[in-house]
Formats: C-alpha cells, structure tokens, sequence
C-alpha cells in the first residue's frame, strides 16, 4: 500500500479537521435546553470522537437530542488515548489507534495488514467494551444501548459492534470506514449480527472518501449486519445538523420497539 506524503501545513491542517468534528454544529444551533442524564438511564449512548479531538468538545450534540424519550438516556462522551499517529509523521495526539495514511480510501480502508495494526484497533475495541460492559451492570438493557462516532470514532465503532457479543440497541458510524479485514467476519457472533448499523457520509468527503463510506454496506452484507446507508451531498468531514437530526429519529423509533 503506497503511503501518501503530507507536508507539515498539511499534518496540521489534518488533525485541525479532525479535531474540530462539530464547530459547525456549533454555530448553527439554536441553544434548547440540555438534556440532563439520569444516573438510573434507561438507556446510554456512547460517542466516539475522531482523530485530535477530545470527548468533552463532542458534548453538546446531546442537547440536539430533546424529545422525552431521551430524558433518561446517560450520555458517555470519553477520549482517546494520546498515541502517535503514522499518517501525520508520528506525532503525538488523541487517537484510538494508528491510521497510516490519508486520505482514507476504500482500499486502504480495508486493510488490516500487520499483528500490530490489528493489536492497536483490538485494545480499543476492549475499552469500548468495558465502558458498555459497565452500563449493563449497572441496569441499563442493552438493547437500549447505542454507540456512534465519527471519523475514526467511526471506524472504532463498527469494529466494537461487530466484536461485542451482544445485540445492541444500534451502531452509528458518520464518516467513517471499515477497519477490518473480512476474516474479522469469522468472529462476528449470531447476537452481534442483529445490532443494526446508520452508517452517514459526506458525498463531498475529502479525508475519508465517500468511496470508503461506500464499502460498508456491502461488508456488512457479507456478515449478514443489517445497514442503513444515508448519502449527504455537499458534505465534507464533518457532521451536519441534518445528520443528527436523522440520528435522533433512527435512535427514538429503536429505544421506543424496545422499551
């Protein structure tokens, strides 16, 4: 796989990108009233930030999230470990695991080539695990748990559902791409099969192509994951208010089968 050289302008313009997932969320938002999380949530819902950014800075996207049905929903918004990360030359920042190169493309996307690779994305699908682990312990059903992310966010989400050996409310994956090669798929257990997959991309994608979005579908056909696919043209790497708006309702219609 052929890397593809960044300039340093470039490495820092990458994980300004990444960093700044939801600024024009932000700017476009009309301040209703947070959402409070109730320490005894009927349901959870756990983000997943991209490549530079930090849990905290995602946090207002729950106040998108106003119907009643969220009232007792418990919002997890926790951040990635700093790792260096080989696409941006090494350096240290905020990164579930390693990407090598960018963009991120369909074939590279695909790619899991080294134990390495394989052992970084695999420790964080554990913490992940862990954290939803813990919910359930603590009362929560989990089929009204939810996990999204974007970005790499994305990626990691995909990859923890389709390991976690669960059915789950759902998986949400905005911009993001498949991390796994499809001998993951031999470990994919009937449960897991049933968690539904919103899978939301940008057409106008530059850092991970809408290419790469588009492989996912059919990857996940493979497993026998059911997926919904929603195209967002003009969009670039970044999440639109449309996009969670569309999240709200996916999720509202499954915490309302399920409750």
């Amino acid at each position: 796989m052929k890397s593809i050289a960044v300039s340093a302008k470039s490495i820092a313009l990458f994980a300004v990108t990444f960093g700044i997932t939801i600024s024009f969320v932000l700017l476009n938002h009309q301040n209703p009233s947070p959402v409070k999380p109730d320490p005894m949530a009927r349901s959870f819902v756990l983000w997943l930030h991209g490549l530079g950014d930090s849990g905290p800075a995602n946090e207002p996207i729950k106040t998108f999230f106003s119907s009643p049905v969220f009232r007792n929903t418990k919002w997890s918004f926790p951040s990635a470990p700093s790792n260096p990360v080989t696409c941006n030359y090494g350096a240290v920042m905020p990164s579930w695991f390693d990407i090598h190169e960018i963009p991120v493309t369909a074939v590279s996307s695909a790619s899991l080539d080294s134990p390495k690779n394989e052992g970084g994305l695999l420790k964080a699908v554990q913490n992940v695990h862990a954290m939803i682990d813990k919910e359930i312990a603590a009362g929560t059903n989990p089929s009204n748990v939810f996990l999204c992310g974007f970005s790499q966010g994305g990626a990691l989400t995909l990859a923890s559902v389709l390991l976690y050996p669960k059915t789950l409310g759902g998986g949400a994956v905005f911009s993001g791409w498949v991390p796994l090669n499809s001998s993951i798929l031999e470990r994919v257990t009937p449960d897991a099969k049933k968690t539904p997959i919103l899978w939301s991309h940008g057409m106008a994608d530059r850092t991970v192509l809408f290419e790469a979005g588009q492989a996912g579908p059919p990857f996940l056909e493979k497993a026998g994951v059911s997926c919904e696919f929603k195209a967002y043209p003009g969009l670039g790497h970044s999440i639109s208010n449309e996009e969670l708006r569309d999240l709200e309702s996916w999720i509202k219609t499954r915490l309302q089968s399920s409750s």
